[in-house]
Formats: C-alpha cells, sequence, structure tokens
C-alpha cells in the first residue's frame, strides 16, 4: 500500500510542478509584454517631441519664406518704379553741375 500512495503523490507533485513553470512563464511573458509596452510609451512620446519641434522649425522656415517674398516683390517693385518714372515720366537724375546744396538756417531749438 505504501508503493501506491507514492505513486499517487508523484503525479500530483509533477502537475503541481507544471502549474508554477506554466504560471512562471505566463507571469515572465506579462512581464515581457509590459516592458514593451512601456518602451513603445517612450518612443512614442520622443517621437512626438521630435515632430513638434519640426513642426515649429517648419512654422518658421515659412514665415522667413513670406518674408523673403515681400522682400523680394519689394525690391522688384522698387527697380519697376524707377524704370517707370524715366520711361512714361521722363524724369531723370540732374548732373552735379545742375545739383543745388541749400543749406538751412539753425533755429534755437537745433542749436540745443
Amino acid at each position: 500500500m505504501n508503493n501506491k500512495n507514492d505513486d499517487d503523490v508523484l503525479p500530483n507533485s509533477k502537475k503541481g510542478l507544471k502549474k508554477v513553470i506554466v504560471y512562471a512563464v505566463l507571469l515572465a511573458l506579462v512581464f515581457v509584454s509590459a516592458m514593451m509596452v512601456v518602451f513603445q510609451v517612450f518612443e512614442y512620446r520622443h517621437d512626438y517631441r521630435d515632430l513638434s519641434g519640426y513642426m515649429r522649425e517648419r512654422d518658421d522656415l515659412n514665415a522667413e519664406w513670406g518674408r523673403l517674398l515681400i522682400e523680394q516683390q519689394t525690391f522688384g517693385a522698387t527697380a519697376q518704379i524707377g524704370s517707370r518714372a524715366v520711361t512714361q515720366l521722363r524724369m531723370f537724375s540732374p548732373p552735379a553741375a545742375q545739383t543745388v546744396v541749400i543749406s538751412l538756417p539753425m533755429t534755437s531749438k537745433q542749436d540745443k
């Protein structure tokens, strides 16, 4: 009889050991899964911060591009005004011999 009790106990201990191993493996898998989630959240936040920086840089570059376009149009308009003044209105700069410099008298406000 004693031999039969040993056979009954041995399969139960093997079943218990299998359960412990299965639980340990499942616990390890849950832990690995949790660590992967933490890593993915970290990567997402890092990438989002980079994306926000790139979007700010894009906005700054777009603003600078707009300013450069306005500057280019301003310089183009200045040249166009000068050429129209010469061609349509027959305006010209007088030669140095015909240029007269006028000196204004100094007033008491300008003395101070």
